[in-house]
């Protein structure tokens, strides 16, 4: 029961926010008294952290995957990316900035986690182009991955970037572009502008 309550939770949360969700929405749904979730779990704060950190671990591990079956580092983004995406539901709601905005100490632990494991996963990633020769040899590989996962938490930022003038695809999609195009060689130019040929979205 533990489980099919958060993955209903994840589901109602990502298309509605955290906010908006009560338990009585989340019972109700599943079709279960609001007493069985209490059962599982002492209050919202509680179920909003059991299912951030189970989304994180699923996307973690379809990361791995990813990585471990990739052709070459410029696909294996647009793929994270595309599976991420795929998995938040396209952040319909903005759930990041709703986390930091009404469950702070769970957003603080989560963005811990997640720099840890994308600075280290794109760091393998970036010298893997490095020794592919599809991006530029000279890079600071520990400095970009910086960098990358720092524009990577800014777009989800709504007071820069308003969900009513972008949309999340388009924000992700611009991103990586814009990193990829720093760092590529004329032979990771030539891959990067074949693939965006063939995945406009």
């Amino acid at each position: 029961m533990r489980e099919k309550i958060v993955h209903k939770a994840a589901e109602l949360f990502l298309n509605l926010g955290f906010k908006s969700v009560t338990m009585d929405d989340i019972a109700t749904e599943i079709g279960i008294s609001k007493k069985t979730i209490y059962a599982h779990f002492e209050n919202k704060t509680k179920l909003v952290e059991a299912v951030t950190f189970e989304l994180f671990e699923t996307i973690c591990d379809g990361i791995d995957c990813i990585c471990n079956a990739s052709v070459n580092p410029i696909e294996e983004l647009y793929d994270i990316k595309m599976f991420v995406m795929h998995h938040l539901k396209n952040e319909k709601s903005s759930p990041q900035f709703q986390l930091k905005k009404y469950y702070p100490e769970t957003y603080e632990i989560l963005k811990g986690k997640q720099f840890e494991k994308m600075h280290e996963s794109v760091k393998e990633s970036l010298q893997k182009g490095v020794n592919t020769q599809l991006f530029r040899p000279n890079i600071d590989v520990d400095f970009i991955s910086r960098m990358y996962f720092n524009g990577m938490t800014g777009i989800k930022d709504v007071s820069i970037f308003p969900q009513e003038l972008y949309t999340m695809e388009y924000l992700t999609e611009s991103y990586l572009e814009y990193h990829l195009r720093a760092i590529v060689t004329d032979k990771g130019l030539l891959i990067l502008n074949k693939f965006i040929t063939s995945n406009q979205s």
